[in-house]
Formats: structure tokens, sequence, C-alpha cells
């Protein structure tokens, strides 16, 4: 079964390049100026900058939808929710922006006249203040930190506290990312910010839109899969919660959209409907306004769906606006020890948005997500420059979360490790690169930034048959000195039956089957003098008991080798748009929306995986066979202990 067409009313609007009509343009002059004069009267001002932040502003409240119904058999570091604030950089630094520059001068200002009320960054102090894994503490007011619902757990307590969140904020806007498995809880959120806040607009985006909403220009309609938040609204799956769906490259689409919302508001209360922020894209995109990017921005009015393509130009990953700029740095990874013996203070970085690789399993695929982007221009000396500013946010460690640390390639990883390894050895900071210095201004910043660890993720091939030997070793050596503390490798399975039916990017040489590449690879990872962790997946295509009893084994030989530090096993789980589902028969069957599935053991043991959208290959015998086996056999070193609070 193919993805479903839907009856959509499609605003061809938002295409590169602009082709402005004269008659919008004169009309959208008119209405931003008829706004200007409503905001002055109803502030009593004369003039346009004289207007106060607080009648300019209206509240926004983000959130993540969580994956876990019970924090029992976590497996995961809680890092923090970097798909959240990734996908707000660029309407957090438009409304950032936007407070600092006048009212009085709307054509210099990104949001002209209504704005998200984050009125600025969060200060140094909050920085060093923030907890792991707290929230509402130590937030100060007017900070996109501020205005976060990061719950991790769904359980009656994250219902209670978002209903408090939501009563406090009364936002105008609830923002919501979700991964698939997160979805049904995405839902939940969406109908309990309802219920207090009824005339609230709902928005919807991560990569469960991404893989279930898209747009095809050859037949000018929107193709919905199964499991997707509208399809399942338009046939009662669902409760019509949901206002807006964006997917596919969001950035500048959802800062679109906050800003169509800011013009649709009523000046009075700062409320919009759902056919006025309609309009106000329509608007927007008929005087010429262009987007950089490929995405799709869907709206729900009554029966009616309107979509908006978003063709725009390409852009560089580096240009994009830090991810951090308005949050605080929470994440304590244990992987990263203190001499004190607390866990580094992590920070999240990524300086490509996908994997080269085309695993059958994984939506993290750049056929998945659309293609693959990096960072670009000067991207040594970028991905510096952006380590610096999280060194001075408070960062004792980096973690790269890209699939495959520069995507794999070596030139890259090199020329990164001599610049980061220059910058670390410096005799002061004022040998940095102009660039780093605006960031590495006071002494624990440089403290910091001699003393960083950081760390990333690699592949089996990488380090064996994709490159030779000496080469290998090289960049192992590079990583090293430039403060490489921690890799994270997917062994996957130890069976070859199993990995020979994997669709990965392994080079196969005869006599040198995946077991031996994978102990190869960690072996000179370990000479390198680098600790790695692992993720062993359960559940791939030809998985019998006797595979799960050999990976079982074999990982645990590596474990009593000393060859990993960390093994964390995972059950498959269908993700919509990868070919795993579509093989197993599963792309209609996903039911990622009903409330009432009940997450119980052995499933919540396992990150992702829920009773009817995990592996065919597995019976709930063997889920619960893979949970105590691991347990007994790789001992203390799998999953993560939490690690220790300052």
């Amino acid at each position: 079964m193919s993805p479903s067409t839907v009856p959509s009313v499609i605003h061809d609007v938002f295409r590169s390049p602009a082709d402005a009509d004269g008659d919008a343009v004169d009309a959208l002059n008119r209405l931003r100026a008829a706004r200007l004069s409503g905001l002055m009267e109803r502030s009593k001002c004369e003039k346009a900058d004289q207007v106060p932040w607080n009648a300019r502003s209206f509240p926004v409240l983000a959130a993540l939808a969580p994956v876990m119904t019970s924090p029992e058999g976590e497996i995961t570091y809680p890092g923090d929710p970097m798909c959240l604030y990734a996908a707000l950089s660029v309407a957090v630094d438009s409304a950032l922006r936007s407070a600092r520059i006048d009212a009085g001068r709307p054509q210099e200002t990104p949001f002209n006249d209504l704005c998200p009320a984050w009125q600025c960054p969060p200060t140094k102090e909050n920085r060093l203040a923030a907890q792991h894994g707290l929230r509402f503490g130590h937030e100060a007011e007017g900070t996109p930190d501020a205005a976060v619902f990061d719950p991790r757990v769904w359980d009656e307590k994250a219902r209670a506290d978002l209903r408090l969140v939501v009563r406090r904020h009364r936002p105008r806007v609830f923002l919501v990312s979700t991964v698939s498995p997160g979805h049904r809880y995405a839902l939940e959120m969406a109908r309990l910010a309802k219920e207090e806040a009824p005339d609230c607009l709902v928005v919807f985006g991560g990569r469960h839109m991404d893989e279930t909403m898209r747009y095809s220009q050859a037949d000018r309609s929107v193709l919905l899969e199964y499991s997707s938040t509208l399809l399942a609204i338009e046939d009662g799956r669902a409760e019509p919660v949901v206002d807006f769906c964006v997917s596919g490259e969001g950035y500048f689409a959802l800062d679109l959209l906050l800003k169509a919302i800011a013009l649709a508001m009523d000046l009075d209360r700062t409320r919009a409907r759902v056919p006025d922020v309609v309009e106000a894209l329509a608007l927007l995109g008929a005087s010429g306004l262009r987007i950089p990017g490929n995405s799709l921005i869907c709206a729900r009015d009554a029966a009616t769906l309107h979509a908006f393509p978003v063709r725009g130009e390409k852009y560089d990953l580096a240009d994009l606006p830090s991810p951090y700029q308005g949050f605080a740095i929470r994440s304590r990874f244990p992987v990263f020890p203190m001499p004190d013996r607390t866990a580094a203070r992590t920070a999240h970085m990524t300086v490509s948005n996908a994997c080269p690789y085309h695993c059958d399993f994984c939506s993290e695929s750049a056929l998945v997500v659309g293609g693959l982007k990096r960072f670009g221009k000067s991207p040594a000396e970028s991905a510096l420059e952006r380590v610096c500013e999280y060194v001075s946010y408070g960062a004792e460690a980096v973690f790269f979360d890209d699939s495959i640390f520069w995507s794999g390639n070596f030139p890259a990883i090199r020329e990164f490790c001599a610049a980061l390894r220059s910058a670390r050895t410096a005799a002061a900071p004022e040998e940095l690169p102009e660039r780093c210095r605006r960031w590495i201004t006071e002494d624990d910043d440089w403290e910091r930034l001699r003393n960083l660890q950081f760390g990333c993720q690699v592949t089996a091939d990488l380090l064996t048959t994709l490159h030779r030997e000496d080469d290998v070793r090289a960049m192992l050596a590079a990583l090293r000195g430039a403060g490489c503390t921690y890799l994270y490798m997917g062994i996957e399975s130890m069976s070859s039956e199993v990995m020979e039916h994997v669709h990965k990017n392994i080079r196969r040489v005869t006599d040198f089957p995946w077991k031996a590449k994978v102990r190869t690879a960690l072996s000179r990872i370990r000479e390198a003098g680098i600790p790695v962790g692992s993720s062993v997946l359960f559940g791939l295509e030809g998985e019998t008991r006797r595979t799960i009893e050999e990976t079982v084994h074999e990982v645990g030989q590596l474990v009593d080798d000393g060859l990993v530090m960390l093994a964390s096993p995972n059950i498959l789980t269908y993700h919509p748009a990868t070919r795993i589902t579509k093989s197993h028969g599963m792309r209609e069957k996903l039911d990622y929306h009903s409330p009432d599935i009940e997450n119980r053991p052995p499933y919540i043991y396992f990150e992702e995986a829920f009773p009817g959208v995990v592996s065919r290959r597995l019976s709930e015998d063997d889920i619960w066979f893979i949970h105590e086996a691991t347990a007994k056999r790789w001992g203390a070193i799998r999953n993560s202990a939490e690690p220790e609070l300052r």
C-alpha cells in the first residue's frame, strides 16, 4: 500500500526565485503599518520604538514528546533535546534579534510587530546553574530556555506537570517535536494543552513528521503514511488536536510559520485562528518572501487541509544559528569523567544532518531524511568556533551526534582535529583564531577549552575495510591527540547470518567476516587509547534464538577482553519510512497513535520498544530472553549508570 493522497488546497507560493505580486506587497505593507499603529494606540505610545516588549510579545511553549512510560530500565544518558533545539534555532534567533531592534524599524526586524516572548538568551550565571535533568527552576523568564517542557518519561506526574506549565505560561502556540515512538504521547500532550488553553495553536514537527508527510511535486499532492498525524486525524484514529504540521528541512519553515502566526494574531488578545494564519502565509508568499531548504507546512482548517510546499535555495549547515544560543547545557555524561569523579557538562553537536550509509532499518539515513547536509564553508574553522561557543556556555565535553563523525571523511576529521588540538594547546587565548576569541573571554572558558573532552560515532567498516590500516591508525591518533576520550560504534549483530541481510555500507571481504571486522576495529581503537561504547540491535532480518545467543555470547567476549566499556542492547523498532518496515509488511500496521497501548515489561527495558511496533522476527519470549541474558552476560557495562549530579 502506497502513501495516501489527501485532498488538499495547495498554495504553491514559496518557490525560488521570488516572483512577487505587486498588489500583495502593497497589501502586506498596509497590514504591517496598520498593525504597528494599532500596537502604538493600544500601548498609548506616540512613537513605534516606545512600544513595550510585553505589548509586542506572545508566549510560546515548546516540548519534546518522550518515548518512555517508566524510568525503569532506562538505557540512555538523558541528553539535551537537540532535535527540538535545532528545529527552534532559526525562530529563536529571529526572536532574539527582534527583541534587540526597535519596533520602530520594522524592515530591519525579523518579527515585524508581535514576536514570540523569547527576549534574551540565558546569562552565563543561568547556564552554569542549570542542572542535569531539571527544568523550571534555574531558568530566567524571557529566555527560550524557560519555555521548554522536556519530561523524558510520560506518566501521571508528567501529565500533571504539563497542565501546570500550560496554566503558568498560557501559551498562544504549543510546539511539539516527536519521533514515531513518542507520537501517541505527543497527541496526548496536544490534547492536554488544548484543554488548558483552548485558543492555543498546536504545531507538530520532528522526525515522525519527516517520515510520514511529504509533498509530491509531480502530482501536486500531499502524501501521508498510515501512521501520519494528519491521516490519523482524518480517519478518526486520533483527536483533531493538531493545527499545523511541519516536515522536511523545518528550521526556516517553523520560523516562517511563527511569523505568519504573529501577523495573523489579533492585537488585543494576541490569539490567532488557523484560517487567518493560512491567509497570512499566502500573503507572505505572494509578496515574495522566500526561505531556504525544502519543507512542507500543512494547516488543518476544519475539514480542509492547506499545504504550503517550500522549495528554496540550498544552505550550509554551518550557517544555521547555534542550537544552544537560547538554551542551557544540562547533559552530564559519565563517559566524560571530571577529576572530582563527577560527570562532565556535555554539549551535543552535529556537523552533518544525516548518515551517508543506507541501512534498511535506520531512520537517520540520508535516503530517509531527504539528503545530506554538512558544514561546508571552512568546515574545520566553523566547527571549532561552535565548540568554543559551547565551551563559553559551560561545556566541559562535547559529543558529536553525527551518525558517523564528519560523514566518515578522513581529511575532514584530520583537519578538524588539527584545529582543535592547536586551540587546546595554545599558549594563551590571544593565540586562538579570531572567530574563537570572541567566545573564550574569561579564565574559566580558557580552562574548559584546554581540558575539553569529546566523543563521536564511527563504524566497523570505517576503521577496517574502507581505508588502509595506516590511515585508520593515523586518524585515530589524530582524534586522541585532539582530546577524543570516547567513541561509540554500532555492532548491530555478531551473527554473520544476520549481517548478510543488512543493507549497510559494508565492504564484504572474503575471509574477513563481520565478527572479525568488529573485533579488529575495536582493537585498533583500544590501541589508540580511546574507550569505546557500543550498541547492539536485535530483531534484524534472519534473527533467531540461536543468532541472539551467538550475539550475546560474542559481545560478552568483547567485554571480557576489555574492548568495550559499554554495551547497549536495543530491539528493532519499525520507523515509518525505513525499507525494513516495508519489507516486513508493517507500513500500514504501525499504531503510533492509540493512547491506550500498554507499555509493559519486557518492552520498557528497551528504548522505543512498544508492543505491535517491534520486529516481527522476535517473540515476546525472545525479548525477555534478550533482557535477561544481556544483563547476566554483559554485567555492569550493560547500558549506563545515572551520572552523579553536582
